[in-house]
């Protein structure tokens, strides 16, 4: 789910796109993006009815993209 949100143009993605995409409920979407928030890692902007996410700043982007390249190296890819 964090990776769906740092690799969305414009920094920003809606509850039900990355249900949609993930293929999970949107409560469940939800409460991790919950736990996300509570962290700091992400930031919410209502519009409308719609709640969109993105990450809370571009340390949080650098600092995932680190990670994974790291697990991608250690797998091999």
């Amino acid at each position: 789910m964090f990776g769906r949100i740092s690799q969305e143009k414009g920094g920003k993605i809606s509850v039900n796109d990355i249900a949609e995409k993930l293929n999970l409920e949107q409560f469940v979407v939800s409460h991790q993006l919950r736990i996300l928030r509570t962290a700091n890692l992400v930031k919410p902007r209502r519009e409308g009815r719609k709640m969109f996410y993105s990450l809370d700043d571009e340390h949080i982007g650098l600092i995932f993209n680190t990670g994974l390249t790291h697990i991608l190296h250690k797998k091999g890819k």
